[in-house]
């Protein structure tokens, strides 16, 4: 049975309101503040949330903020009767799946309902589909990477990940929150290239009603949104020397002061990432040498999509496949995505997967198709090939192709051959060069009972 919170400081609509959702045939989970609801989220898998607008303490947009922050939020419809442009606005740029004025009709409220949980329904990863975060890819650098990030997930260590843009940071982060014991808690994320320096302290450790022009209400800020949870400053290469030294402190003393406020503690794991050297930015006298071996415990370096040859089919497919596309790439357009150097990196393939699906009208994605990819005019140093000489290079791509044919075959030599446009007796010869017998087959399942007949 489907769980539905409901947060009202009202007593008397809660319980009408949890009468109406049992009719309905719903499990209502009543909460009286957006604390107490804060707290049963982490207790209980919730499905969708009613929540009141105007509530004391914390008032209904920052209990929305907080929820639509975490994990696996659920749907949240705002409830309210003094509905404004103003908090409609704000309520559905938050995240919120409705906003309706009391007093709700039966009719509305089981239109709604039956709305969000379908909703949560088909955001729910199925079967066999990578997850929406999930780190596509199984090249050595990726592998690397996976298994950095189920090492360090339950541990607080500062974390720097590196990597030129468009290479996954941000998921990097997300799947080490997720994977970790603070998983249940809030995961908030800060551009600190995208806001400006002047508002960054304000972003980061918020203010109090008054402490500056503008200043029209308390904001609690990203350290304490993440609260128990982790907060991921994304480009952190950008931030002024100024910033730095109170996010140090921060991260030293674990106490922020919001802007006009006094210092009030937090318990927070700190992501950080950036596209720059922050060593050569530590020498230029740009970033403090402090702060980035406070932040530097644990490093990961996230490789560009040209060091990751044989996740580039696997990863374009996964954005076909996640688009509920039918389309398939044609041998030849595979080949074309393999070669070109992905200066924009996963962020450009999947930027290109989107505009093939909207152009191409067939279910074959041919190498033509793919015209639009061109190679940026640089200099020779512009695509950096992995460091090994052609023959290994050919022998790992051959491989790379053999694996991946036998997979989508479901490990049907005769088909794999085919798809392959080679001769059934060389697909053997190769599977053995390779290493590719029955025994590593049934270990990486392609020998499956097609295999084991051919």
């Amino acid at each position: 049975m489907a769980v539905v919170l409901i947060v009202d400081d009202d007593a008397a609509i809660r319980d009408a309101l949890a009468e109406a959702v049992r009719d309905l045939g719903f499990d209502p989970l009543p909460a009286a503040s957006g604390g107490d609801a804060l707290a049963a989220l982490d207790e209980k898998t919730v499905d969708a949330a009613l929540l009141d607008l105007r509530m004391p303490g914390m008032d209904g947009l920052e209990v929305l903020r907080r929820i639509r922050a975490g994990p696996q939020a659920p749907p949240v419809t705002i409830l309210t009767a003094h509905a404004t442009a103003t908090n409609t606005i704000e309520a559905m740029r938050l995240g919120a799946f409705d906003h309706l004025t009391k007093p709700i009709g039966r009719t509305d409220l089981a239109r709604v309902l039956s709305h969000m949980i379908a909703s949560r329904t088909e955001q729910r990863p199925q079967p066999g589909v990578a997850a929406p975060d999930e780190l596509i890819g199984s090249s050595e650098a990726i592998r690397s990477v996976q298994k950095q990030i189920g090492m360090l997930a339950d541990s607080d260590a500062s974390v720097l990940i590196t990597g030129e843009t468009g290479t996954g940071k941000e998921l990097v982060a997300r799947a080490i929150h997720d994977h970790g014991y603070r998983s249940r808690h809030p995961f908030i994320a800060v551009n600190c290239a995208a806001i400006p320096t002047e508002l960054l302290e304000s972003e980061l450790f918020g203010h109090v009603r008054g402490a500056f022009t503008g200043a029209l209400a308390d904001h609690v800020g990203a350290f304490r949104q993440a609260e128990r949870g982790t907060l991921f400053l994304d480009e952190i290469g950008d931030m002024s020397i100024a910033m730095q030294a109170k996010i140090l402190r921060a991260l030293e003393e674990r106490i922020v002061t919001p802007v006009g406020g006094k210092p009030v503690r937090v318990d927070v794991r700190v992501i950080a990432a950036t596209h720059r050297d922050l060593r050569e930015r530590v020498r230029n006298d740009n970033f403090r040498e402090d702060l980035f071996y406070r932040l530097n415990v644990v490093p990961i370096h996230m490789p560009p999509l040209r060091e990751r040859i044989s996740d580039i089919l696997p990863l374009a497919e996964y954005f076909l496949a996640k688009a509920g596309a039918k389309k398939q790439l044609a041998p030849a357009a595979g080949a074309e995505l393999i070669r070109y150097g992905w200066p924009g990196n996963v962020r450009e393939l999947k930027n290109a997967m989107e505009r093939v699906l909207i152009l191409v009208r067939g279910e074959i994605i041919a190498a033509e198709d793919l015209g639009f990819l061109e190679e940026p005019q640089a200099g020779p140093e512009a695509v950096s090939w992995p460091d090994e000489d052609l023959p290994t290079a050919l022998a790992r791509l051959e491989e790379m192709l053999i694996r991946r044919a036998l997979q989508r075959t479901a490990g049907n030599r005769a088909e794999a051959a085919r798809l392959l446009n080679i001769h059934r007796q060389l697909l053997y010869t190769k599977m053995r060069r390779y290493g590719l017998d029955l025994s590593e087959d049934r270990t990486n399942g392609v020998g499956s009972p097609d295999a084991r007949r051919q």
